[in-house]
This record gives structure tokens, C-alpha cells and sequence, in this order.
């Protein structure tokens, strides 16, 4: 069976899922969620997903939640197809790339999705912006990406010269940032920009970019 993915095209954690799934060709269909109806509060929903969010996956009756346990089962369930690498299998590599999914993890997404949250969603949900929030989070963040262009002077990639899903998990929030006026914070950094460019111009990303409605 195809794998189904149920959640909503617009929702960054959706996007990653997604995407995993371009890079490593796997093909997926979308049951779409419609948050805006609360169909993710339901009970036969919360059944599946007691936290009562998006996505979770179906995979041939093997129901899994939470976008990076998703991403990590996907390429590893497809080792020896798509892109390769992802999640190293050498201990020091795979050791590095945990360093990096940490960096993702704690240095960046906290921040990233404090923007996002602030300046996409809550207007979508007709709630003002707290500006306040926003310029700490953006001091913050920065101040990150100073660190980023460090490592990033030393090698192509966040884990080493090869892309793993540490990087790839920058992508649905860094672009909702970079299309919300905030792109400069990748591009004024002359290694951040270069990475950033990379990442966002793969043909699995640009592929969810303009199909996954």
C-alpha cells in the first residue's frame, strides 16, 4: 500500500515528512487535516494521535507520529534508494550528524517557529502580532546563525560536506521565515547564504514547494 501522510499541505512538520519522502522517492498520498475545523481534535483522530496533531503517517498499517521520528523511520526503512546519506551509518559520522540534528533542534527551531508563530500563523488565525516577542526571538536567532557561519566556513554541510536530514530539517521554517520578510538572515551571511541556497534550490524541496497543496 502507498503510504499516506495525514495532515495539512501548508503545515511545516507536514512539509518535512513530505519532503523526506521526495528525496528518498517514496511515493505518499496526503489525507488532508483541516485544522481550521478542528478535525485534529476529533476523537478518532486523537485516538490515532493523542496529542491531537499533525502528521502522522500510515504506512501499511503502522501508524507513526511526530515529523523527525517519521523522517528518521522513512530513511531507514529505504536505505538503498533516493538520496543517500542522510542519516550516516559510520559512528563518527552518525555521531555528527546528531551534533547537527542537536544544533537544528535546540539553536534554531525554537526561534524559527517563535517568528513563524508570530508573524504566519497567528494572523491567519485573525490574532495580533506580538511584535516584542518577535525582535527577541530575531536577537536570538542571529546570534545563532553567527555560529552557523562558523561551521559552515569549515565545511559544506552542517554535519560535514555530505547532506543529512539535520540539514534538510531547517528547510519548512527557514523558508516560512525567508518569505516573511526575514530572508536577509540567511543572506547577509556569505556561508549561511551558500548553504541556504543549496538547500532551498533541491528538486525534492522545490518539489513539495509547488505541488504539495
Amino acid at each position: 500500500m502507498t503510504l499516506t501522510i495525514h495532515g495539512a499541505a501548508y503545515s511545516t512538520c507536514t512539509r518535512l515528512v513530505a519532503l523526506v519522502c521526495k528525496e528518498k522517492q517514496i511515493p505518499f498520498n496526503v489525507n488532508t487535516v483541516d485544522l481550521s475545523k478542528g478535525q485534529h481534535k476529533a476523537p478518532g483522530f486523537v485516538a490515532v494521535q493523542p496529542f491531537g496533531q499533525i502528521p502522522y503517517i500510515d504506512d501499511d498499517g503502522f501508524v507513526l507520529y511526530e515529523s523527525r521520528a517519521i523522517a528518521r523511520y522513512l530513511i531507514k526503512k529505504y536505505p538503498n534508494q533516493g538520496t543517500q546519506g542522510l542519516i550516516p551509518t559510520d559512528p563518527k559520522e552518525e555521531a555528527l550528524f546528531e551534533q547537527a540534528a542537536s544544533i537544528e533542534a535546540f539553536n534554531f527551531n525554537p526561534f524559527a517557529s517563535g517568528i513563524a508563530f508570530e508573524k504566519v500563523f497567528k494572523p491567519r488565525r485573525g490574532l495580533p502580532t506580538n511584535e516584542q516577542a518577535v525582535a527577541e526571538r530575531l536577537t536570538m536567532l542571529e546570534a545563532k546563525l553567527d555560529a552557523y557561519d562558523v561551521i559552515l566556513g569549515k565545511q559544506k554541510y552542517l554535519a560535514g560536506d555530505q547532506v543529512t536530514l539535520a540539514d534538510l530539517q531547517h528547510l519548512p521554517y527557514g523558508t516560512l521565515l525567508a518569505n516573511s520578510g526575514f530572508s536577509e538572515i540567511f543572506s547577509k551571511r556569505p556561508n549561511v547564504s551558500r548553504w541556504w541556497n543549496d538547500l532551498t534550490n533541491r528538486p525534492a524541496w522545490q518539489d513539495v514547494v509547488q505541488n504539495l497543496k
